[in-house]
């Protein structure tokens, strides 16, 4: 008998429903009505992108051990879920896990936040200011959207399995290197790359648009989620340009990161996190 594909997050998907009902509760008992007083968006061009990756860099090097301390997680992490889907037989999930972890990087990213806006401030820096995060005012509001994203993390999983079912078939592959054969040498193949590539692509620019200034607007201010989330949309209907090539910037640079067995995240990720403050700055006033 053919073995098929498992689904490591069958019972997730049995709750999604259910659980999205209550986070949406949840969100309209969040600031809701606070939406009616929207903080104002900025225009942005490429050399603000520019300013804020060398911010961002100059950030990492005033912070470096600190900034790594905080980050190791990430790489360990990635490798980590790199090591169940190989023990799990999920090859045909590998990259979609891989490449769909960068959807939750804003989460990883909150503590390089604080530390830049403590630096903002003037003050000494330590890796445990990464923790004032939990004496935000708004950290509840942080964590609902974290989940949210780990959500469409599972969700995007899910899509992506479809995906391989219907283009290769349910059988697992009986080994990497049969699994790249079948999918860079026959047309069902190209047609799940191209194919899961796009829908990537629809599920990356979501996370993109309520993610990329929410976080640091959280930390920074007394707003709730709704407005968090609606500005950073607002960020991105504003300067669909610019914020989308910063999407692709950093989809580039955590693949380059990822590429030496995620160690280059240690570096990669702290540069970044550092620089969406900066971007924050710029984009919100």
């Amino acid at each position: 008998m053919a073995k098929t594909i498992g689904n490591p997050i069958t019972w997730t998907a049995r709750n999604i429903g259910a659980t999205g009902d209550h986070i949406a509760e949840s969100v309209n008992r969040i600031g809701s009505a606070d939406t009616r007083h929207l903080p104002e968006v900025r225009t942005l061009t490429m050399q603000d992108l520019r300013a804020c990756l060398r911010a961002g860099y100059n950030d990492f090097l005033e912070t470096r051990a600190d900034a790594i301390f905080i980050v190791l997680i990430y790489p360990i992490a990635g490798l980590l879920m790199f090591g169940f889907g190989l023990n799990r037989n999920m090859v045909p999930l590998l990259a979609p896990l891989i490449l769909g972890f960068a959807l939750i990087g804003p989460v990883a990213a909150v503590g390089l936040y604080e530390i830049s806006r403590k630096r903002e401030k003037g003050g000494e820096v330590h890796w445990l200011d990464a923790f004032g995060v939990f004496q935000s005012p708004s950290f509840g509001a942080i964590l609902m959207l974290g989940f949210y994203l780990v959500m469409w993390l599972l969700i995007w999983l899910m899509v992506a399995q479809s995906i391989y079912v219907h283009t290769l078939g349910p059988d697992l592959p009986t080994s990497i290197g049969a699994f790249v054969t079948q999918v860079f040498t026959t047309g069902a193949g190209w047609t799940m790359i191209i194919f899961g590539n796009a829908v990537g692509f629809l599920f990356a620019l979501v996370a993109l648009a309520i993610s990329v200034v929410s976080f640091p607007l959280l930390l920074d201010r007394k707003v709730g989620l709704p407005v968090a989330v609606v500005t950073s949309v607002r960020v991105l209907r504003h300067n669909p340009g610019v914020i989308l090539a910063w999407g692709f910037i950093v989809a580039a640079l955590l693949v380059l990161g990822a590429i030496p067995m995620m160690l280059g995240l240690i570096v990669v990720m702290p540069v970044l996190g550092h620089a969406t403050w900066h971007l924050y700055r710029r984009a919100v006033a």
